[in-house]
């Protein structure tokens, strides 16, 4: 994270876990529509449009004093929505018993995308389980992106 998500990360996390929400991330970042401020949260079971709204007033005037950015910019809160790629301990806790899709920045034994059932993780790999019952470990600095198979 930057400067402006480090700092806008300290102040509205505790606010945010006064309502029983986690701060995933925080993502300053030029739009189409000029300068965005997201804080994206979560809970057990799921963010309701209740909780954005609720947290958005919450940390409004706090973020106003605190005065992280010097331009104007658009405040955004928001869930991480169900196919979020896994980047946090919590992501890929969620995930444990899943299918996963894995794309990787370099060919391993010929391909760069996988699928399987996600098996274990730590801090620095995970496990997935293929169809055919093989057991493959990467390591999370060489995936471009992992998310979840959302499957209807």
């Amino acid at each position: 994270m930057g400067k402006v998500s480090d700092e806008v990360y300290k102040l509205v996390s505790p606010i945010a876990e006064s309502f029983g929400l986690e701060v995933i991330e925080v993502l300053y970042e030029k739009k189409y529509d000029g300068m965005n401020l997201t804080v994206v949260i979560d809970k057990e079971g799921g963010v309701t449009i209740d909780d954005c709204e609720k947290l958005h007033r919450a940390i409004d005037a706090p973020l106003d004093e605190l005065d992280p950015i010097d331009t104007a910019y658009i405040l955004n809160v928001s869930s991480p929505g169900i196919d979020r790629p896994l980047k946090t301990e919590r992501d890929y806790k969620r995930n444990l018993d899943k299918k996963i899709s894995v794309k990787l920045y370099k060919p391993f034994d010929g391909k760069k995308n996988y699928e399987g059932v996600l098996e274990s993780y730590d801090d620095d790999k995970f496990t997935i389980r293929m169809k055919n019952g093989l057991q493959i470990t990467f390591n999370k600095k060489d995936t471009a992106k992992v998310e979840p198979i959302i499957e209807f």
